[in-house]
């Protein structure tokens, strides 16, 4: 082989090299919005930005050229700033491999699932009303940063000091990420579903509202009966003992065993048309 045709060759595996990395950049950044509120931001950037494209290559205008040309620069700096949420919520993953890669440690999730589980029934017994939130694939930082951020192991003790009626940060919900207690005394957005029943607190519908516009789960304590929920996707499952609430948050949260009879049960009431009549029957 002659020193052109190796040059050749190390400037093709040069070239493959180049195009792969671009492309995990941008697979990252589809990544950073998958399942957020961005992607809609996403899509109106890159709607304007391929007019401002056919409008610069097909038209002949000067002053709009000059714009477009001039915008670029700004619109880097800009667009960190807009997805500053998603950005810091990688940045915090990297520092978690197995969060990054998608992956739950089976063990760990399985005992913060069952601390959940007993946090929800010590604060039910005591009738202390509790709205706690877990985060999925769609960031929660806006309401996060409404509320006092804590960054705590999540156990009965501090649920039940949390939620106590005599303590600050017992009103408002309480945020969870990657299993830990990110937030408390944090402010949601209630349901504008004109279908939810009437006699639902602000609790559950701040639940149901949270879980309209993102796929968190939210757990709710009624503060009157003690009644234990899970809302997901704007749909309610009331009225949970311990047993069906950690089937049921296990499901929820992991995605295990999709063909089980208890799945098959949850999927018409958290996922049909109308199943919020179906869980108040339940």
């Amino acid at each position: 082989m002659s020193d052109q045709d190796l040059l050749v060759r190390l400037r093709d595996i040069s070239s493959v090299v180049d195009i792969g990395l671009v492309t995990l950049v941008f697979l990252g950044l589809f990544y950073l919005v998958r399942g957020t509120r961005a992607v809609i931001l996403l899509r109106g950037i890159l709607l304007v930005a391929f007019i401002a494209v056919l409008a610069s290559t097909f038209l002949n205008l000067t002053a709009f050229n000059w714009l477009v040309r001039n915008s670029i620069p700004a619109l880097l700096v800009a667009i960190p700033v807009i997805f500053q949420p998603e950005l810091r919520r990688a940045f915090e993953r990297l520092g978690r491999p197995h969060s990054l890669l998608g992956l739950r440690t089976t063990d760990a999730t399985t005992k913060f699932l069952a601390t959940l589980t007993r946090a929800a029934g010590a604060l039910s017994r005591q009738e202390y009303g509790a709205l706690i939130i877990l985060e999925g694939r769609t960031g929660l930082q806006e309401y996060v940063d409404t509320g006092v951020r804590l960054d705590a192991e999540v156990s009965v003790d501090l649920m039940l000091n949390i939620f106590n009626k005599h303590t600050n940060l017992h009103d408002g919900a309480v945020i969870v990420r990657d299993e830990r207690i990110l937030a408390a005394s944090c402010m949601l957005p209630l349901s504008e579903n004109p279908d939810v029943d009437r006699d639902l607190g602000t609790r559950h519908r701040a639940a149901l509202g949270v879980t309209e516009s993102t796929d968190a789960i939210a757990l709710v304590v009624s503060e009157e009966t003690g009644a234990i929920s899970v809302a997901q996707n704007g749909r309610l499952l009331r009225n949970l003992d311990e047993g069906p609430l950690n089937r049921t948050l296990t499901i929820l949260y992991t995605g295990r065993n999709p063909n089980s009879p208890m799945r098959r049960f949850l999927a018409p009431i958290l996922g049909a048309t109308h199943s919020d009549k179906l869980a108040q029957k339940n």
